[in-house]
Protein backbone atom coordinates (compact mmCIF):
# COMPACT_ATOMS: atom_id res chain seq x y z
CA UNK A 1 0.00 0.00 0.00
CA UNK A 2 1.80 3.45 -1.18
CA UNK A 3 -0.11 6.05 1.44
CA UNK A 4 1.80 8.47 -0.46
CA UNK A 5 -0.09 7.87 -3.49
CA UNK A 6 -3.48 7.90 -1.44
CA UNK A 7 -2.72 10.60 0.20
CA UNK A 8 -2.20 12.71 -3.16
CA UNK A 9 -5.13 11.52 -4.69
CA UNK A 10 -7.07 12.51 -1.60
CA UNK A 11 -5.93 15.46 -1.72
CA UNK A 12 -5.74 15.74 -5.98
CA UNK A 13 -9.84 15.20 -5.98
CA UNK A 14 -10.32 17.66 -2.31
CA UNK A 15 -8.92 20.48 -4.42
CA UNK A 16 -10.67 19.79 -7.79
CA UNK A 17 -14.18 19.18 -5.92
CA UNK A 18 -14.03 22.09 -3.86
CA UNK A 19 -12.91 24.16 -6.70
CA UNK A 20 -15.93 22.59 -8.62
CA UNK A 21 -18.15 23.62 -5.43
CA UNK A 22 -17.32 27.25 -5.59
CA UNK A 23 -17.19 27.77 -8.96
CA UNK A 24 -20.85 26.30 -9.45
CA UNK A 25 -21.63 28.89 -6.53
CA UNK A 26 -19.91 31.80 -8.53
CA UNK A 27 -21.83 30.70 -11.69
CA UNK A 28 -25.44 30.45 -10.20
CA UNK A 29 -24.62 33.75 -8.96
CA UNK A 30 -23.05 35.51 -12.14
CA UNK A 31 -19.53 36.07 -11.60
CA UNK A 32 -19.07 36.21 -15.32
CA UNK A 33 -14.39 36.55 -15.23
CA UNK A 34 -14.16 34.67 -11.74
CA UNK A 35 -16.00 31.56 -12.26
CA UNK A 36 -14.57 30.75 -15.81
CA UNK A 37 -10.69 31.51 -14.18
CA UNK A 38 -11.69 28.91 -11.30
CA UNK A 39 -12.84 26.63 -13.74
CA UNK A 40 -9.71 26.26 -15.59
CA UNK A 41 -7.65 25.38 -12.54
CA UNK A 42 -10.39 22.88 -11.99
CA UNK A 43 -10.74 21.19 -14.79
CA UNK A 44 -6.52 20.90 -14.83
CA UNK A 45 -6.57 19.23 -11.32
CA UNK A 46 -9.76 16.79 -11.92
CA UNK A 47 -8.12 15.59 -15.33
CA UNK A 48 -4.79 15.26 -13.06
CA UNK A 49 -6.79 13.01 -10.28
CA UNK A 50 -8.65 10.86 -12.74
CA UNK A 51 -5.45 9.95 -14.37
CA UNK A 52 -3.68 9.04 -11.55
CA UNK A 53 -7.13 6.35 -10.33
CA UNK A 54 -7.61 5.39 -13.59
CA UNK A 55 -3.73 4.21 -14.55
CA UNK A 56 -4.12 2.57 -11.18
CA UNK A 57 -6.64 0.34 -11.08
CA UNK A 58 -5.15 -3.03 -9.61
CA UNK A 59 -5.40 -1.04 -6.17
CA UNK A 60 -9.38 -0.36 -4.96
CA UNK A 61 -8.44 1.45 -2.12
CA UNK A 62 -7.15 4.30 -4.81
CA UNK A 63 -10.50 4.53 -6.05
CA UNK A 64 -12.46 4.68 -2.37
CA UNK A 65 -10.12 7.13 -1.32
CA UNK A 66 -10.58 9.17 -4.63
CA UNK A 67 -14.24 9.21 -3.74
CA UNK A 68 -13.47 10.23 0.29
CA UNK A 69 -11.81 13.11 -1.22
CA UNK A 70 -14.56 13.84 -3.71
CA UNK A 71 -16.95 13.86 -0.40
CA UNK A 72 -14.79 15.99 1.77
CA UNK A 73 -14.39 18.22 -0.67
CA UNK A 74 -18.29 19.02 -1.62
CA UNK A 75 -18.66 19.74 2.40
CA UNK A 76 -15.27 22.03 2.43
CA UNK A 77 -16.68 23.81 -0.49
CA UNK A 78 -20.04 24.28 0.86
CA UNK A 79 -18.59 25.35 4.11
CA UNK A 80 -15.75 28.37 2.01
CA UNK A 81 -19.09 29.42 -0.05
CA UNK A 82 -21.03 29.84 3.38
CA UNK A 83 -17.80 31.94 4.77
CA UNK A 84 -17.89 34.19 1.42
CA UNK A 85 -21.53 34.79 1.60
CA UNK A 86 -21.67 35.93 -1.61
CA UNK A 87 -24.41 37.70 -3.03
CA UNK A 88 -27.88 38.89 -1.64
CA UNK A 89 -30.71 37.80 0.11
CA UNK A 90 -34.63 39.11 0.09
CA UNK A 91 -36.21 38.13 3.32
CA UNK A 92 -40.13 38.68 3.55
CA UNK A 93 -41.08 39.09 7.30
CA UNK A 94 -44.87 39.15 8.18
CA UNK A 95 -45.10 41.02 11.14
CA UNK A 96 -48.58 41.47 13.76
CA UNK A 97 -50.47 44.95 13.19
CA UNK A 98 -49.99 45.60 16.68
CA UNK A 99 -46.25 45.73 16.12
CA UNK A 100 -46.61 48.93 14.22
CA UNK A 101 -45.56 50.70 17.19
CA UNK A 102 -42.44 49.33 17.17
CA UNK A 103 -41.19 51.32 14.17
CA UNK A 104 -39.21 48.10 12.70
CA UNK A 105 -38.89 49.19 9.48
CA UNK A 106 -36.84 52.44 10.32
CA UNK A 107 -34.48 50.34 13.00
CA UNK A 108 -34.20 47.78 9.91
CA UNK A 109 -33.17 50.67 7.58
CA UNK A 110 -31.32 52.52 9.98
CA UNK A 111 -29.10 49.16 10.57
CA UNK A 112 -28.53 49.74 6.44
CA UNK A 113 -31.11 47.47 5.27
CA UNK A 114 -33.43 47.76 2.27
CA UNK A 115 -36.87 47.72 3.27
CA UNK A 116 -40.03 48.36 1.77
CA UNK A 117 -43.05 47.97 4.10
CA UNK A 118 -46.64 47.25 2.76
CA UNK A 119 -49.89 45.63 4.68
CA UNK A 120 -51.91 42.82 3.99
CA UNK A 121 -54.62 40.47 5.20
CA UNK A 122 -53.97 36.84 7.22
CA UNK A 123 -56.15 34.75 9.32
CA UNK A 124 -56.03 36.49 12.24
CA UNK A 125 -56.34 39.85 10.73
CA UNK A 126 -54.07 42.85 9.47
CA UNK A 127 -50.25 41.98 8.93
CA UNK A 128 -47.31 44.11 8.47
CA UNK A 129 -45.22 42.86 5.34
CA UNK A 130 -41.82 43.64 5.38
CA UNK A 131 -39.58 43.45 2.23
CA UNK A 132 -36.10 43.16 2.87
CA UNK A 133 -32.59 43.01 0.95
CA UNK A 134 -29.44 42.07 2.58
CA UNK A 135 -26.24 41.24 1.58
CA UNK A 136 -25.73 37.28 2.26
CA UNK A 137 -23.53 37.88 5.10
CA UNK A 138 -25.53 39.91 6.94
CA UNK A 139 -28.04 37.34 6.96
CA UNK A 140 -28.01 35.66 10.67
CA UNK A 141 -27.66 39.18 12.36
CA UNK A 142 -31.37 40.20 10.29
CA UNK A 143 -32.91 37.09 11.50
CA UNK A 144 -31.34 37.71 15.04
CA UNK A 145 -32.93 41.68 14.65
CA UNK A 146 -36.50 40.59 13.36
CA UNK A 147 -37.15 38.27 16.20
CA UNK A 148 -35.40 40.39 19.02
CA UNK A 149 -37.77 42.92 18.15
CA UNK A 150 -40.68 40.86 17.07
CA UNK A 151 -40.60 37.00 17.45
CA UNK A 152 -43.64 36.07 16.32
CA UNK A 153 -42.41 37.53 13.01
CA UNK A 154 -42.94 34.87 10.20
CA UNK A 155 -39.88 35.39 8.12
CA UNK A 156 -38.94 33.69 4.55
CA UNK A 157 -36.15 34.29 2.60
CA UNK A 158 -34.67 33.56 -0.81
CA UNK A 159 -32.01 35.00 -3.12
CA UNK A 160 -33.14 37.29 -6.04
CA UNK A 161 -31.58 36.65 -9.19
CA UNK A 162 -31.78 40.23 -10.90
CA UNK A 163 -31.98 43.58 -8.73
CA UNK A 164 -32.74 46.94 -10.48
CA UNK A 165 -33.87 50.26 -8.87
CA UNK A 166 -34.47 51.13 -5.61
CA UNK A 167 -31.57 53.13 -4.00
CA UNK A 168 -29.66 49.89 -3.07
CA UNK A 169 -28.64 49.40 -6.99
CA UNK A 170 -25.93 51.25 -6.92
CA UNK A 171 -24.13 49.79 -4.17
CA UNK A 172 -24.85 46.00 -5.77
CA UNK A 173 -23.55 47.89 -8.95
CA UNK A 174 -20.27 48.27 -7.53
CA UNK A 175 -19.86 45.26 -5.26
CA UNK A 176 -20.65 43.01 -8.69
CA UNK A 177 -18.03 45.03 -10.81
Amino acid sequence: MDIKMLLTIFVVNFSYITLNTIRFMLTMKGYRLIAPLVSMAEITIYVLGLSMVLNRLDNPLNLVVYALGYAVGISVGIKIEDYLALGYIMVTAILPSSTEQLNLPEILRDHGYGVTQSFGEGREGERMILEILSPRKNERSLYKLINEKEPRAFIISYEPKFISGGFWTKKVRKRNT
